[in-house]
């Protein structure tokens, strides 16, 4: 790196501990104006504890953070902090209660404030974007997706010298990617300097001039990307662990390999002609089934309904019409708790929201499901028969954590996901639906997620219904169906599944998709 001055952002022996935890180790780390740097590493590796200190919530135990050459302002000097540094976090801080303009605009400086300038300059920088989000709009009426654009618009009004973004991409599709990484460009063209977080290793390498690698709290890797491969990158996040990579298949393979058949007989779910409205994408008469054993894919646009559809059939929202059959039972809609009890395991797009709870232990959530005379059976309510029962599940996921009793708040986002799997997991469910279960985890953590999911189709014949815009997830699949508008466009029969053709089905493109969805019903 090649820069004429001291560097925009530095941080330089940089020492932090949570705890018995060394975070990091000292790291230092400089981005120039003008330079876009990926920060890429496993779960816990220390990411989110640069985000932390470079966002000014988090002051480190040693070491300095300089910006331009002069010393940072003190952690929580929230005004001078935002002159410099813009964040774009990983999970939403958008408030519902307020509207779009209001979120882009909250905690701005101004003492006289013009409703109708901020909704005006709102508006202005989302048709830059090519964004179709109205200013006024409530944000707790907004999908995933839009959330996301409001964090980013949000942190670019501002024009601070440098921004974050932590894993900006997880929840947009294609065309909004294209359009985040236009934008990107054009800041670091205009001498704004980005730290760019990604698991997505593509997609550091399309965005990127350099690239930072963090393992155990310690930073070994740094480099130009043109001077580096996604092989060179892993290898630097693992170390000298051979990790089978997340796009090969695991040991449990495909499960069946099944095709379509007419009766259904052996489903274990059966969705016939559902209908739903939903920010997350309507649904027009999708049936699909899911038989014992069997893992079905489901992917398309953030918009084609993906979503809805595993929310409706895992009870988490109502649908208008249609049925949702469990091994030939009739579903009511929008009954978590019903579904639950009748053996649906629910792994939800949103871990922080509806995956766990934040202040009990690891333990306590991944145990939290079994309920009733079982629970008392084994005496769960007591700390350690949870811990005993919490653990080999746990322990097959390798979750990190500091004991059973440490909060899931606390963890890294990565091993908050594996509370989640393996609280559905403990529940012995015979029909799983997972929604985007690897969003945000690493290669290692994500092929152990999807290992697991496999091995309970394989070994206790669970069905699992796998609602995913991560194609890569599709390798534990034995069909992937596609959605476009709400409506199933075709489906894929033969493993291994070719991604440029999901790609083209998922925009409504006829390939050589290896059979429609009207074939495999005849």
């Amino acid at each position: 790196m090649t820069s004429s001055g001291p560097a925009l952002v530095s941080m330089t022996g940089i020492e932090k501990r949570f705890g018995s935890t060394r975070a990091l180790r000292g790291v230092d780390l400089s981005i120039d104006a003008g330079q876009c740097l990926g920060l890429v590493g496993r779960n816990g590796a220390g990411k989110s504890t640069v985000v932390s200190i470079l966002s000014g919530l988090v002051e480190p135990d040693a070491g300095t953070l300089r910006f331009a050459g002069d010393p940072a302002p003190r952690a929580g000097d929230v005004t001078r902090w935002r002159e410099w540094i813009a964040t774009v976090f990983q999970h939403s801080m958008v408030v519902p209660g307020l509207s779009v303009a209001e979120n882009v605009f909250l905690g701005g400086t101004e003492r006289i404030i013009s409703w109708r300038d901020m909704r005006a300059r709102t508006g202005k920088i989302m048709n830059d974007w090519g964004y179709d989000i109205s200013p006024e709009a409530p944000c707790r009426d907004l999908t995933v997706e839009q959330l996301q654009i409001v964090e980013i618009a949000r942190a670019l009004a501002r024009g601070a010298k440098c921004v974050v973004l932590d894993e900006p991409t997880a929840a947009l599709e294609r065309e909004a990617v294209r359009r985040l990484f236009d934008r990107v460009r054009q800041l670091v063209a205009g001498g704004v300097a980005v730290l760019y977080i990604s698991h997505h290793l593509e997609e550091v390498f399309e965005i990127c001039q350099h690239v930072a690698v963090l393992r155990d709290g310690e930073l070994v890797l740094t480099a130009p990307t043109s001077d580096l491969n996604k092989e060179d990158l892993v290898s630097a996040m693992v170390g000298t662990a051979q990790v089978r990579p997340a796009d090969q298949p695991g040991p449990a393979g495909n499960s069946a390999g099944n095709s379509a058949g007419p009766d259904h007989a052996d489903a274990v779910l059966t969705v016939e002609n559902l209908t739903a409205s939903s920010p997350r994408g309507r649904l027009a008469g999708v049936s699909l089934h899911v038989r014992t054993g069997e893992i079905v894919g489901v992917t398309g646009l953030l918009s084609a309904g993906v979503a809805t559809l595993g929310r409706a059939i895992a009870g988490a929202e109502a649908h208008q019409g249609g049925q949702i059959l469990l091994h030939g039972r009739a579903m009511p809609g929008g009954r978590r708790d019903i579904a639950q009890q009748a053996g649906i395991g629910y792994i939800p797009e949103d871990r922080r929201t509806d995956g766990f709870v934040a202040l009990l232990g690891v333990a306590e959530n991944v145990t939290m499901t079994i309920t009733g005379r079982l629970a008392d059976r084994l005496g769960l309510l007591r700390p350690g028969r949870r811990a005993a029962a919490a653990a080999p599940i746990t322990e097959a996921l390798s979750l990190v954590s500091s004991g059973p009793g440490q909060p899931v708040r606390e963890l890294s986002g990565g091993n908050q996901q594996k509370v989640v799997v393996a609280r559905t997991l403990a529940h012995d469910p015979g029909l799983i639906v997972a929604i985007t279960p690897t969003r945000g985890v690493d290669v290692t953590s994500k092929a152990l997620l999807l290992d697991a999911l496999a091995g309970v189709a394989r070994e206790r014949g669970v069905g699992v219904l796998l609602c995913s815009d991560e194609l890569s997830d599709f390798v534990i699949c034995d069909r992937v169906i596609v959605l476009v508008r709400g409506e199933v466009f075709t489906e894929f029969t033969e493993p291994p599944f070719d991604r440029d053709e999901l790609i083209l089905a998922t925009e409504g493109l006829s390939g050589t998709a290896q059979g429609t969805a009207e074939e495999a019903a005849q």
